[in-house]
């Protein structure tokens, strides 16, 4: 199982989601699903970021309850702003 976790394997699925994104908008979704399915992308790509390239996989549980706790309150922001907003 650790073969496939390398880093061009993480390069490639950032790669692929980033352009999962840009299809979205060129098919010009919209409307509650896109939120979500962007805000779904936002947070798997961050999740890859935080966790591999910036190296936080086996700090302290403290570090890492605040980069995944930042990250989730802004998502959680953004949700309730766009469902306000409606």
């Amino acid at each position: 199982m650790k073969i496939y976790y390398t880093a061009h394997n993480l390069w490639l699925s950032m790669i692929v989601l980033t352009l999962l994104s840009y299809i979205l908008g060129q098919l010009e979704v919209s409307g509650t699903v896109a939120v979500v399915l962007l805000l779904l992308v936002s947070l798997i790509k961050s999740t890859i970021i935080i966790r591999d390239f910036m190296g936080l996989r086996g700090v302290s549980l403290l570090w890492r309850i605040i980069m995944y706790g930042w990250l989730w309150t802004v998502i959680l922001a953004i949700l309730i702003a766009y469902r306000v907003s409606l």
